[in-house]
Formats: structure tokens, sequence, C-alpha cells
């Protein structure tokens, strides 16, 4: 790192810590409440396997691993975006796309992140292939702007996309391609002939149909080539949902705050479907917050619903603060983390854990250890989360339920960080038949239950009795009436 990208980039990342819920909260995607579902057989199938998951790993990896500032946005020119004040935003978009010059990943492994991934009991990937600043993490032929054209170009994985793709696949994970609809970098988006004022296309669509047709055909063949030559695709995970048909701009979208152009923004998502599940039959295509037939899944981002939602929805969540590695983030403890899952599972959902990776190609060691600790309780727990479905009656105070596809019924009692299993859980609803056996996961054991009237009391064993925030959550087997 030169001087000026070092003070740069420390300047940078002391102004977007201090903000960095304002902005983490401001380039969230909402989700949209209108859900078109699919008719394809093939994805009909599709999505029932991916509802089966339920535990994925979404990885944002790029440039702005390199300073360890937040993905994307800074280059964004918007009210909400903070940068250092002190320098020119034409030279802060010159230093931050500089940055292609010094992304040299040297310990790039990606068959350890697939082992910690899979110990952690994910079962799905999303990986970025490209986000919004537009430099692509594959060895695309429509751009120079590229992870294989830089100071890694001459390592045998320099096409890291291949390699990451490849080696979740040979730990069974569905696969998916992350890829941002709007390219910063692309002169067919920002046209350097005008100012960048917005996340949007800078010039007027309608006056330059043929510059935007160029974008339209060049995002059709990117996404091509990553159906075409990366092997089997699930998913192709599109974001930056505010490039859109100008006719799916409801009250509801204006209400999200994100500025919108007089022009539609549409890339010919029928286009691009169509030759996409020709290369890829049954994929699920996931066109973030812009409802119809190419939003097969819904994704509320940083939150968990405050309700039982009957869609196939996921929420994208964070592992540490930050999508992207920055150094220092704060990490969610895996206790908070299970419970968060437990929760979206049983109001019908699947989590989506993000995680950046170091500029070197490394994970974190404490996200190592994170993902470690949430694997070892789905080890023993797995059977309430995995193939479940939700049911109508999901939750009781810190008790949640689920159900299995073959009827087995699930209790799911979620344990404060700070306290030692309980001698008792009780709850409500979601009765037992009378008469029948009860199994604790954590033991598969059988133990005692009583039911009085609505109520069911369950009689833990003394040998759970053990050290605070030994068992995040406990959950329990059974036929229920």
């Amino acid at each position: 790192m030169n001087l000026f990208t070092r003070t740069l980039a420390l300047a940078s990342l002391s102004v977007l810590c201090a903000r960095a819920g304002q902005a983490q909260e401001q380039g969230i995607h909402q989700q949209s409440t209108l859900y078109e579902a699919p008719t394809d057989p093939l994805v009909k199938k599709k999505l029932d396997k991916w509802q089966d998951q339920k535990f994925g790993l979404i990885l944002h990896w790029g440039l702005y691993a390199v300073p360890g500032i937040i993905e994307s946005w800074q280059l964004c020119s918007e009210d909400w975006v903070e940068r250092d004040s002190t320098v020119a935003y034409n030279d802060y978009k010159k230093w931050y796309w500089g940055l292609n010059k010094e992304f040299n990943p040297v310990n790039f492994n990606p068959e350890q992140w697939a082992s910690v991934a899979k110990k952690a009991g994910m079962r799905y990937l999303v990986f970025t292939t490209k986000h919004h600043e537009g430099f692509n993490m594959f060895d695309t032929k429509q751009s120079d702007f590229k992870i294989t054209n830089g100071p890694f170009k001459d390592n045998p994985k320099a096409n890291v996309a291949k390699y990451i793709f490849d080696a979740f696949r040979k730990q069974d994970f569905m696969i998916g391609a992350y890829f941002s609809k709007p390219d910063w970098h692309s002169q067919d988006f920002w046209w350097s002939k005008y100012a960048t004022p917005n996340r949007n296309v800078n010039y007027d669509i309608k006056k330059f149909p043929w510059r935007w047709k160029n974008y339209q055909d060049f995002t059709y063949n990117q996404i091509s080539e990553l159906m075409h030559d990366y092997g089997s695709m699930d998913i192709l995970w599109l974001d930056g949902g505010w490039v859109r048909p100008k006719e799916t701009v409801t009250d509801e979208v204006r209400a999200w705050g994100a500025p919108i152009p007089e022009f539609s923004q549409e890339v010919d998502m029928p286009r691009i479907a169509t030759m996409a599940r020709q290369a890829q039959p049954g994929l699920l295509m996931v066109d973030r917050t812009v409802h119809g037939p190419y939003e097969n899944y819904q994704t509320p981002e940083q939150r968990v619903p405050d309700h039982k939602i009957d869609n196939p929805w996921e929420s994208c969540l964070t592992l540490a603060n930050n999508w992207g590695y920055v150094p220092n983030d704060q990490y969610k403890s895996p206790t908070k983390v299970i419970h968060s899952l437990v929760e979206v599972v049983a109001k019908g959902g699947s989590l989506l854990l993000g995680v950046g990776p170091k500029p070197d190609g490394t994970l974190d060691n404490e996200a190592v250890t994170r993902l470690t600790a949430i694997g070892k309780w789905l080890d023993v727990n797995g059977d309430a989360i995995y193939s479940t479905r939700a049911t109508d009656r999901y939750q009781d105070g810190s008790t949640y339920f689920t159900q299995g596809k073959k009827g087995t019924r699930y209790a799911i009692a979620l344990l404060p960080e700070t306290q030692a299993a309980p001698t008792t859980i009780a709850w409500t609803g979601n009765l037992p038949k009378k008469g029948s056996k009860m199994t604790l996961l954590q033991t598969g054991k059988s133990v005692k239950w009583t039911r009085a009237g609505d109520k069911v009391s369950v009689t833990l064993p003394a040998s759970l009795a053990k050290q605070a925030g030994a068992y995040p959550a406990l959950a329990f087997a059974y036929a229920a009436e």
C-alpha cells in the first residue's frame, strides 16, 4: 500500500466504522410483500430441495477486502454514505478502483473454506462473482476489470469463482452465484460523460437507448458465462434491486427511500432467465425485491421477520457487523446465530450467513471458531432444522417449533447465554400424543414429560446442569397430537 492508499483506507475505515450501523441500514435490501410462485416443475423441485437445506453461506469477497471497508457502497454518492471529506470524490473512485493492482490473495484456499462451512452445518453457498463496484471475481471475457488481470493472474487458481464453486460442490453444497445487476465501473452504467450522483444509471436511458442496450448485452453475456462455464448451478442470486422495470416500482418500493429515476432500468430478465434455465434446468432465480416470476424466494436482509411467512424466503445476516472483511469487526456469538437460525426456520425460512474472507484469501480465525461452534450444535440437533417446515403455531415464548416431512414435531427451547440449562422446560400448545415418547436430541435419550391442560413440562437430566452457555438451545422430538 502506498502512503495515499494507507491514509485513505484508515480514514475511510474510521469514518465508516463510526457510522456502520447507519450505512448498513441505508444499504439494506427491503423485502417485497408480494410473491409469485414458480410454475416450472423443475424449478419447483429445486425450490423444495433448497428449502430442505436451511443454512447457507454467502461470501462477500472483492476489492473492498484490501483496505477492509464495507463493500462497494463508498463509491456511491448519496447523502447517507460517509467518506473522508478531505479526498475529492473522483480521486476516491480512482483510488478504490485502483485497488485491483493490489488485490493479491496469495493464500487463497477454497478447499479450506468449504471444509469450514461443512463443519458449520451449512449446506448451500452464494458467492459474490461481482459486487456493485464492478470488479469481477471470475474470468469474464466482457471486461478487463477482473481478478485474472491483476497481480494474482499467474496463480493456478486465479479464476477464483471456478475453484470456489468446485470446492463447495465436492462438499455436496447447492451452488449459488451472486451477481450485481448494477456495475458502477461500466461506462454503459456510469458513463464518465456525466457525474454519478447516486446508485442509478447516470444518463437518461430514453435519450441514449443504444448505450443501455450495450449494458443489457454486457449483463446477459456475463451471466451466460457463469451459467455455461462454471459447472452446475442451483441459484442465480441477483443483487441491486433498484435496477428494475419501472412498472414494478410500487408505492411500497418508493417507501424504501432509494432514489428512483423516471426511466426503466430493465436488464431484460425474460431473456436472461430463458438462457440461464436452458443452461441450468430448474435454476432458482432470485431477482431480489423485484416481485414476479424471477424472484423464486424472498430475501429480507439483516433482520428476521416478525411473523411466519408461508412462501419460500431466507434471512441474509452477517456473522460480524459487515458483509466483507473489516479488521477488528465484532462477531456475533455462536449462541446468537443459533437462536437466529432456529427462529428463521420456525418461521418457514432459511438462514444465509455472511462471512468476508481476508485479502490474502484466508478466513479470519475468529470466524472459523464461531462457525465450528455452530456446527457442533447442528451435529446433534440438525434433525430439528434440516428438511423441516413451519407449523401453524411456530412459537411459544422462547420455544420454537418445526415439523419434519414425515410428521415428527420438534420443540426447540432457546437458552440464555448467561445461564446454565434449567431443570425443566415448559411450553403451551404443540402437544405430544398421550403416552408417546419424547427424545432430547442433545443426548439421544427419552425424557419425562407431563401435560396439564394445554401446557407441557419436560424434566431435563441432571447431566445438563453445566456451565452457562453450554447449550444454546435444546431440541425435543415427539409425535404431535
